[in-house]
């Protein structure tokens, strides 16, 4: 008998790991390094901006430049778990910003009228419709027509980014509807007291979760962690989340523009009066995405289809699970997710623009594999994806405030990739994944 089960023995409540110190908290190794190698570059470019880089102007003007491209990560790690790749995601994110412009400037105005609210919400329907449409073209011809996946979104990456340019004519369409602009980030916010309550609900939620996990592994016998652990990560969770809504409070709305938001309500300013910004939307809309796709990959049957493809496709087509039809099902979601960034990414300029999304899908792939997803398939994170694309922009907006030119950011930019990649087959060699 083991030393757990002599010390469990004759007891009926849970078994408690023996595990000491850090180890009890049995974290993910990986993403302590990831967080590591974030704290250590926002260090760097703190120290060489003078502490500009931490400013919670700069710290807010980050996480609405990462949204867009964190939002299409999160997807791009179930197409990468299925030992997928998509070339195509610029380009449909192009291609369904387009969509979206001429539909809310030229049609939808003619129907409703100007300012009507009815313009914003059937712009982003028929967006995310246009993107699963086409996601969901392109697993059809990988899944049933069994071309190359590489082949299908190269050809995806030509196809759409000159669709997107015939629509438009090649020119720049906007400026946009005033209530679609709410999800660019800085036109809309939730402000100081909102924001708070967001913070408070996902601390809540964050709690909840490690207290039924807890209750969960005891319900089925499995060993948990100690019960200091298990405090030691709740406040870890609470600091995290109410200090990220502390910093984002803290940059506060200019004085002009807090006098004419006051005015355009009809309403006098009071004289010394002074409000933070509070969480973007498009940041809001990013929490919400990543929830869903975590719930989606570890609990329900697609996710466990998804992973399971990804681990073994002969396994899981022996088994039962139509690998062709989840092709198209993660390529359709793919889809969705670029379209919902076509929205944070154009609201955020306020225009269409016929170069935006250029590059991002190798953006989305270097935030995916920089967050741990395999590229030989069957392992990913959604919250590493996240990260990941946090790491990029974070790299990318220092080297600029530090001045950087554009060419050698790419090279450094590069370099990391290659660089995190070779760490990972390390670390996963050594860990026998």
């Amino acid at each position: 008998m083991s030393q757990t089960d002599t010390s469990n023995a004759g007891t009926s409540g849970p078994l408690t790991t023996q595990r000491k110190g850090l180890a009890a908290l049995e974290l993910d190794m990986r993403l302590i390094g990831m967080i590591a190698a974030l704290l250590v570059i926002w260090i760097a470019f703190a120290a060489f901006t003078d502490g500009r880089f931490l400013t919670p102007r700069n710290i807010f003007n980050l996480t609405i430049q990462t949204v867009s491209v964190a939002i299409m990560a999160t997807g791009m790690v179930f197409v990468i778990v299925t030992r997928h790749i998509d070339l195509s995601v610029g380009s449909v994110l192009g291609v369904c910003s387009a969509a979206m412009a001429m539909l809310q400037t030229q049609y939808l105005p003619e129907i409703f009228g100007l300012g009507s609210p009815f313009i914003w919400i059937f712009t982003v329907i028929a967006g995310v419709i246009v993107g699963t449409a086409i996601g969901a073209f392109h697993g059809w011809m990988i899944g049933y027509l069994t071309i190359p996946a590489f082949i299908v979104t190269l050809g995806g990456l030509l196809v759409w980014r000159n669709v997107a340019w015939h629509m438009t004519d090649g020119q720049t369409v906007g400026p946009l509807d005033p209530t679609f602009a709410i999800f660019g980030g800085i036109n809309g916010t939730l402000g100081e007291t909102w924001s708070w309550i967001v913070g408070a609900v996902l601390t809540a939620g964050a709690l909840i979760m490690l207290v039924q996990s807890r209750r969960t592994k005891a319900a089925h016998g499995f060993p948990v962690k100690p019960r200091w652990a298990e405090i030691s990560l709740g406040a870890i969770f609470t600091v995290s989340i109410l200090g990220f809504i502390l910093i984002i409070n803290s940059y506060q709305i200019p004085g002009p523009r807090l006098a004419r938001q006051f005015a355009a309500r009809g309403e006098v300013m009071p004289e010394g009066l002074e409000m933070g910004y509070g969480i973007p939307i498009s940041a809001l809309l990013l929490i919400v995405i990543a929830i869903v796709m975590t719930v989606i990959a570890r609990r329900t049957r697609l996710g466990r289809y998804i992973f399971a493809t990804g681990g073994n496709p002969d396994a899981a087509e022996l088994s039962g699970i139509d690998t062709r039809m989840l092709t198209v099902k993660v390529f359709a979601i793919m889809g969705a997710l670029c379209a919902i960034s076509a929205v944070v990414a154009s609201a955020r300029l306020t225009n269409h623009t016929n170069d935006i999304g250029t590059l991002d899908e190798l953006r989305v792939i270097a935030a995916a594999v920089i967050g741990g997803t395999a590229l030989s398939g069957g392992l990913g994170t959604i919250y590493g994806a996240i990260l990941g694309a946090l790491i990029m922009q974070s790299l990318q907006s220092g080297m600029a405030m530090v001045g950087v030119d554009a060419p050698y950011q790419n090279i450094i930019v590069g370099a990391v990739l290659v660089l995190a990649v070779w760490v990972d087959i390390i670390y996963r060699r050594r860990a026998g994944l």
